[in-house]
């Protein structure tokens, strides 16, 4: 089952660094269909697996400087908030439920994906800092390679921002998903930063979102210590493909 188990997390680390996806969104419907693990013990190896991917790709983005350190941390507030509360949650949840949220949650996903594919990608004129912008030092800037020149922006809407990054981290303790759809929506889409600055920051709060999840998930004897250790392992070797 471990040898499966590896070959499962090889694919879905392929797949999901070519559409732009995290891996678990593949790897934990192999887990709870083909290898009948129940949903709770599929999302802990998930968790896992966040925390692996998220370790060793965030480097990269920090190396690059596309990460913005203070952002990521003021929202990481929200986003364990949210893990926490998703993890218990889940607790309490049957494994049907759970299973129909991940099957809305993959729709809503390849909905996103065919939609960014058929849209026209417009350039953005960044916004002045505001008040609390201003107050929380939330704005950066970052050379742009490909447009040769400094990119200066800073964070809006951050009530709007926090909300979503605290729903974002809630379904990412409720399935043991990394949630950078929603963690991208609210940097990208709410708080208007730069897309690139978006995910790097999402990915960079992946993995502490992840580890302060797991810890409900251990407590409640969900973790299936072989499997774990397969996927995590498999998706550290695999983290280049995720920079």
């Amino acid at each position: 089952m471990i040898f499966e188990v590896l070959v499962v997390s090889i694919i879905a680390g392929f797949v999901g660094s070519l559409l732009g996806i995290g891996g678990g969104l593949i790897v934990i419907p192999f887990l709870s269909i083909v290898f009948k693990l129940n949903m709770h013990q599929a999302a802990a190896a998930g968790l896992v697996s966040v925390i692996a991917t998220s370790s060793g790709a965030a480097s990269a983005y920090v190396k690059d400087k596309l990460t913005h350190l203070r952002i990521g941390m003021f929202l990481q507030l929200a986003t364990v908030i949210g893990g926490v509360l998703g993890a218990i949650l889940s607790g309490f949840l049957p494994t049907k439920i759970l299973s129909v949220i991940f099957g809305i949650l993959l729709l809503y996903n390849s909905f996103l994906m065919i939609k960014n594919r058929t849209s026209d990608e417009k350039p953005r004129e960044y916004s002045q800092a505001t008040k609390w912008t201003k107050i929380l030092k939330l704005y950066g800037s970052y050379y742009d390679k490909i447009l040769n020149r400094e990119i200066t922006y800073s964070a809006q809407n951050t009530f709007w921002g926090f909300l979503m990054m605290t729903f974002a981290g809630l379904l990412s303790g409720l399935l043991g998903i990394g949630s950078g759809i929603f963690k991208v929506l609210a940097l990208d889409t709410i708080m208007k930063l730069p897309f690139k600055v978006s995910t790097a920051t999402s990915n960079f709060m992946m993995g502490v979102t992840a580890l302060a999840s797991i810890s409900i998930y251990l407590a409640r004897g969900d973790i299936v210590y072989d499997i774990c250790g397969a996927v995590a392992g498999v998706k550290i070797k695999l983290c280049p493909l995720y920079n």
